[in-house]
């Protein structure tokens, strides 16, 4: 691996996987030793569907604390993705967006959502494979609950936006690893931060969604709710 990449391969604080619980992982997972697209599709495949779409207490968690939570939202799994694919010897970068709120309507109950900012956070992962850079975005929400958006608007498929989908046909998402560039959110972008090494560097750089009192009732108040509206939309639909 050139000099050029190393940056995109080291821990930091957030990307904590010399973390013994990401470690075991890693092992178990057999992530390691193989080729990089093989292990970057079931890094993507776990992160997307086994670490469940949902509303962490903060973006700047690391990696090791997504993985204990066992869900998260697009920042929160972007970190614990970057975090596999570095462990995995995968170089892998952040990219910072903010988008429009109007995309998690229906995750977020209508009774939050007048609480929510205009513009979100957002960012995805990029990753080098092959010989060049990947935006990688799918793997924010999981194939279980998908489905239950995907049952409720069975004839959709043009321009979709809601229940934190924002894609040219929900019916089709190009949400599959393919070896290319996958989406989920990203028709909803609003502002292009640009790229950054480290998803640290991003968070000093633009701070988070929510401070002061609306901050401290999101983590513990408002995401549970939320949550629990997301659990009751994989269990049973919309």
């Amino acid at each position: 691996m050139s000099a050029s990449m190393e940056s995109y391969l080291k821990p930091t604080p957030m990307l904590d996987f010399r973390h013994p619980q990401i470690q075991q992982l890693v092992r178990e997972r057999g992530w390691g030793g193989r080729p990089d697209d093989e292990m970057a599709r079931d890094i993507y495949e776990f992160v997307r569907d086994e670490i469940a779409f949902g509303y962490n207490r903060d973006d700047t968690l690391s990696a090791s604390e997504v993985l204990r939570d066992g869900y998260g939202q697009c920042n929160t799994k972007g970190t614990l993705l970057m975090a596999l694919l570095r462990a995995a010897g995968i170089p892998a970068r952040f990219h910072g967006f903010t988008i429009y709120n109007d995309l998690q309507k229906g995750a977020i109950p209508g009774y939050l959502f007048v609480l929510a900012p205009d513009r979100i956070i957002h960012s995805w992962v990029e990753i080098w494979i092959g010989g060049r850079w990947l935006e990688i975005e799918g793997y924010i929400i999981d194939k279980a609950y998908l489905r239950q958006v995907q049952k409720r608007f069975a004839d959709q498929c043009e321009s979709f936006s809601g229940y934190g989908v924002a894609t040219r046909c929900l019916q089709a998402p190009d949400n599959e690893w393919t070896g290319a560039n996958t989406y989920i959110q990203k028709e909803g972008i609003a502002d292009d931060f640009g790229v950054f090494s480290q998803p640290d560097d991003f968070y000093r750089a633009q701070g988070s969604n929510l401070s002061g009192v609306r901050r401290w009732l999101f983590r513990y108040l408002f995401r549970h709710l939320m949550n629990w509206n997301v659990r009751g939309i994989r269990a049973r639909g919309i």
